[in-house]
């Protein structure tokens, strides 16, 4: 105790199977140590940054400071763990305690079992298991000070990380939609509880409605942990709604759980008889969907809000996956890269997850027969057409009965102002549900 504290981040881009993080992630990183560079200097202490594989590189830093302990954050990919081991196992035989604590889920993913002591492979029960143990404990206060070093250890210049994006800088449209970092977490959160939790069981689905949380980079990032989140929801009230954003809460944490126990899912299918699916690989289609260009303003809408602000609502995550996965039947992997690389809660347990419970070849995924509609899911959930009429401004004049379906307009947009759909949904469900037909369940 009182011994002098190194907060230390590792950039590691060199261990084999830690993939590089995508660009809108990067932006975050940049933005994120900076935040907390400042944070630990108002607590009398600083941020060290180093390179390399984060075994070695840590290693050598306990090894200029004299360390007598070493702490980090638990990892559960498969590649990063086996690089805590090896970390561990090299410290402790120098004498050095060694410990990694439970900071980025509210459950370990092995405490969490079925009745035969398996891992699980369907949400409810998962959930279920997860609800009958005791509450997440509260967070611990943060201290007012840390104890700094004589000498500290030399470090990186975030600058020479170049993580900011350069020639050119599309990143201002991230800028004006997030604060990363602890404080612009903090924030969130209690703007949430204060203003969004007691309707968010009725309104989460509307992507109109800033009913939902946003904190999935700040938790990407831990910079707030799902611990505090926790206790800040159910500290408010019991209700329906509480409960159902626990539920969400959950099912980040059966992502990490999947993730844990069965191995990277962002590009191996959970499902084996998936590997013989017949895709299409069209470049013509999947750029239009890159681009916002489908025909379809609901799809288009969170394609656009997706580049300009790195996130996008859920409900049109699922939307806009199950277009590129079942309309034009292209390869699920080819949407998971794309999110990996514009998205700012980038992660790869719950990017995996999602895209794989869309496709339908994932653990407890959608039905293969379950094809969103994307005109009708537009209807549903964006009756008025208010963030259609954000994201794709060049239909905003069109009236809420026709700004989900424009080419029924009584004066249809030409096709130099919005593009005619790119493909017909219903023979698009026809094609997909008969390919699914094609796959032969595994043993």
């Amino acid at each position: 105790m009182g011994r002098p504290i190194v907060p230390v981040y590792v950039l590691d881009e060199q261990t084999v199977g830690i993939r590089r993080r995508g660009a809108a992630s990067r932006w975050w990183l940049h933005h994120s140590l900076a935040a907390l560079a400042t944070s630990l200097n108002a607590l009398g202490s600083r941020l060290v940054l180093r390179h390399g594989k984060a075994d070695q590189v840590i290693q050598a830093v306990a090894a200029e400071c004299d360390a007598s302990a070493v702490c980090w954050n638990n990892a559960y990919e498969g590649p990063s763990r086996e690089c805590e081991a090896r970390l561990k196992k090299a410290l402790q035989q120098h004498g050095v305690v060694a410990e990694g604590f439970k900071a980025n889920v509210l459950f370990e993913p092995q405490d969490v079992t079925t009745g035969s002591g398996g891992p699980f492979k369907v949400f409810t029960p998962f959930w279920k298991a997860c609800r009958a143990r005791p509450s997440p404990p509260a967070a611990l206060a943060a201290p007012e000070r840390l104890p700094a070093p004589v000498v500290w250890p030399d470090s990186d210049r975030l600058e020479d990380w170049r993580l900011l994006p350069i020639g050119p800088d599309w990143s201002r449209g991230l800028g004006a939609a997030w604060t990363p970092g602890e404080a612009g977490a903090a924030r969130r959160l209690a703007t949430f509880v204060d203003e969004a939790l007691g309707r968010y069981r009725d309104a989460r689905d509307r992507p109109a409605a800033q009913a939902t949380s946003r904190l999935s980079p700040h938790l990407a990032f831990g910079e707030i942990s799902p611990r505090q989140v926790w206790q800040a929801v159910v500290s408010r009230d019991d209700s329906t709604a509480t409960e159902k954003f626990l539920s969400e809460l959950g099912w980040r944490e059966f992502a990490y759980h999947l993730h844990f126990h069965f191995g990277n899912l962002t590009q191996r299918n959970f499902r084996p008889e998936f590997d013989a699916f017949p895709w299409i690989e069209t470049k013509e289609a999947l750029a239009a969907w890159h681009r916002g260009r489908t025909g379809y303003p609901i799809v288009d809408a969170g394609m656009r809000e997706l580049w300009t602000t790195g996130w996008m609502h859920n409900r049109v995550r699922m939307i806009v996956a199950s277009f590129l996965t079942k309309d034009l039947l292209i390869d699920w992997r080819c949407g998971e890269r794309w999110f990996w690389d514009t998205l700012v809660d980038a992660d790869a347990a719950n990017n995996g997850t999602g895209w794989q419970w869309v496709a339908g070849c994932g653990p407890d995924a959608a039905p293969y027969f379950r094809v969103f509609n994307p005109v009708l899911q537009g209807e549903k959930f964006d009756p008025d057409g208010d963030y259609v009429r954000r994201w794709v401004p060049e239909l905003a004049s069109l009236p809420a009965d026709v700004i989900h379906r424009p080419w029924s307009a009584k004066t249809p947009p030409s096709a130099e102002v919005y593009p005619s759909p790119i493909v017909d949904h219903a023979a698009a469900r026809s094609r997909a549900l008969q390919a699914f037909r094609t796959l032969k369940p595994s043993r």
